[in-house]
């Protein structure tokens, strides 16, 4: 009997520690983390965050005028993947303030990605806002802390051109496309 129960005891510890050992999806968005990237990585953490990929890091030719650089991240094929924004401009110890995410790949847990359309963010999220901008419109998802990105094209011809206007969730065509996402920390 008390073998019984030790083998029963290894086998459940066994199982316990197998599960916690599951890989981390690179391409999972969530509220605070994209794959391995947190809303606590600095900017010197980034080349061991995507050491597979290739990190792209502009420096300004003012280094007095204080903008942010933004720094790209592409695939090994040179495909565009993230568009990172730190803090602070030319700080190492920077966090990423907010993350430009190009690449359909990525998607929520959710499963929104840019191939999504707005029918599939409006049925997974509250829409929290909706600003209309020169070119596009921008939905805003508090849950997750993300923007996306619609071009005014996909609107009726109404909404295109008036940028005072204010436009309601309603007013957006359901098979509007997304053209990218942002996570802002």
């Amino acid at each position: 009997m008390k073998k019984t129960i030790f083998i029963i005891l290894i086998v459940t510890i066994l199982f316990t520690s197998c599960s916690n050992d599951r890989p981390v999806d690179p391409f999972l968005v969530k509220k605070y983390n994209i794959g391995l990237l947190t809303d606590s990585t600095t900017v010197k953490d980034l080349d061991a965050v995507f050491s597979n990929d290739s990190v792209v890091k502009y420096v300004s030719g003012d280094e007095f005028a204080g903008t942010v650089n933004v720094i790209e991240i592409f695939d090994k094929n040179g495909k565009k993947l993230l568009d990172l924004s730190p803090k602070e401009a030319l700080d190492s110890t920077s966090v990423i303030s907010s993350v430009r995410i190009n690449d359909e790949r990525y998607r929520t847990e959710k499963n929104i990605s840019t191939l999504s359309t707005f029918k599939d963010i409006k049925d997974n999220y509250k829409i929290s806002k909706v600003d209309n901008l020169i070119n596009t419109v921008v939905v805003s998802v508090n849950e997750i802390n993300a923007s996306f990105t619609i071009d005014k094209k996909e609107l009726p011809s109404s909404l295109r051109f008036d940028m005072d206007a204010t436009i309601d969730p309603i007013q957006i065509p359901e098979k509007a496309k997304i053209k990218y996402f942002m996570i802002h920390w």
